[in-house]
């Protein structure tokens, strides 16, 4: 790793008055969370989705999925690009794709449509979600680059807290199809908030290879073992996370009867989880080792995943048996997701675009197949969910942990 001291890795582009950096920031924290805000928003309309559309529950799921191939591919495209022309105007592009697929979802009137808005909003908003993450790693690295990413984790968990909440209010007094509205709305705010940031890559720092052959160097990033190690422990658990965003709509609203009013005050205690973990993160990380963190996250995952499993099988506890170890599964997030980007950002700080492309694409790719296992399976119970969560946590675990076999060379063991 790099030990140049982080004060040094501050570009010329970062605004110098605290309050253009706390702007900065925030604009950030707004871009990261697009991925949540634009699914979470709309989990409570999902069941009333099905009635209108008359799909099924399980093609209703798959307007998560069909949002995540157009997520994963969106950012292995949008990395390489900013690499080579600068982070902001590819924002402001994927903003303008975001703000065209809201509106096709608004207008759809059957379940393919609506799953091709939401691959065109996830093409677009893809941009915002690796290029943030390239951003921060432009501006900090080392523990300063995992205290800030796990500071905008916290501020942008507000979204999806407040998102299934918003939503299902929308949804009681306009319909779904305001929801879809709403959103291009956000988009519009964004890509007015997105002009004014400054642009954190100078073109000194740029690469300058053609596209096709940026493209190619993905297959490069296969044989860092290092960085696969930290891809494969936030990417699977990513494939929990969103079997639990896919699944537990049906499994609280259908199975156990909550009302869509109440299903975001059970959603959103994982969000407070998450914020608490990221907090906590930000401050242990430098102390204890963010590759050890990580390793603890994966630990409390797998466990909390293995009792889910349990849980959905047997019925044991009811709602609070699948709502408690969920809760923790979601809240290892904290520990999880920052250290991970981090740790695979510091193999290759020169191609941080490209890298967090990758990343994230690995991530959101382990999101299509929980979230279309959940679909493919779907049965009437919490079972699919259940056995998701609790082998993405496992791999999570195994990921983690690999990185304590000194595999890599003692110096690339620990950051």
């Amino acid at each position: 790793m790099n030990k140049t001291a982080p004060t040094k890795n501050i570009p010329v582009a970062m605004p110098e008055s605290t309050g253009g950096r706390w702007w900065t920031l925030g604009v950030l924290s707004l871009l990261m969370g697009f991925a949540s805000i634009s699914t979470d928003i709309y989990l409570p309309a999902m069941p009333a989705m099905s009635n209108a559309l008359a799909a099924d529950p399980g093609m209703v799921e798959w307007t998560v999925s069909g949002y995540l191939v157009g997520f994963s591919l969106g950012q292995l495209f949008w990395g390489p690009v900013s690499d080579r022309h600068g982070r902001r105007l590819p924002v402001a592009a994927g903003m303008m794709i975001f703000i065209v697929g809201s509106v096709l979802c608004a207008c759809s009137q059957t379940i393919g449509s609506l799953i091709i808005g939401r691959i065109v909003q996830a093409l677009g908003a893809s941009a915002g979600v690796v290029l943030s993450r390239a951003m921060v790693r432009d501006l900090y690295e080392g523990h300063h680059a995992v205290r800030m990413l796990s500071t905008l984790i916290t501020v942008m968990a507000i979204a999806p807290l407040l998102g299934p909440i918003v939503g299902a209010q929308i949804l009681v007094v306009s319909g779904w199809r305001a929801i879809f509205v709403v959103l291009s709305i956000v988009g519009i705010a964004t890509l007015a908030a997105v002009i004014s940031l400054p642009e954190t890559l100078p073109s000194d720092r740029r690469h300058r290879e053609p596209l096709s052959r940026a493209f190619l160097r993905y297959g490069e990033l296969f044989a860092t073992p290092r960085l696969m190690a930290y891809t494969g422990a936030g990417a699977f658990f990513y494939g929990g996370m969103f079997a639990y965003v896919a699944g537990t709509p049906f499994a609280y609203i259908s199975y156990y009867h909550v009302p869509p009013r109440y299903y975001g005050l059970l959603f959103g205690a994982g969000i407070i989880g998450i914020m608490a973990t990221n907090m906590l993160n930000a401050r242990l990380a430098h102390r204890i080792g963010s590759t050890r963190m990580l390793q603890f996250g994966t630990l409390l995952a797998a466990s909390a995943g293995t009792l889910t499993a349990f849980a959905a099988w047997t019925g044991y506890g009811g709602l609070w048996g699948l709502v408690v170890p969920l809760f923790v599964f979601a809240s290892a997030t904290g520990f999880i997701v920052a250290n991970s980007i981090v740790g695979a950002l510091n193999t290759s700080p020169e191609r941080s675009g490209s890298v967090s492309a990758f990343v994230g694409a690995a991530q959101y790719g382990s999101g299509i197949v929980g979230s279309g296992l959940i679909g493919m399976f779907a049965d009437g119970t919490p079972w699919p969910m259940g056995w998701v969560v609790a082998l993405s946590g496992i791999g999570s675990l195994v990921s983690a942990l690999v990185l304590s076999l000194h595999l890599f060379g003692s110096r690339n063991v620990e950051i």
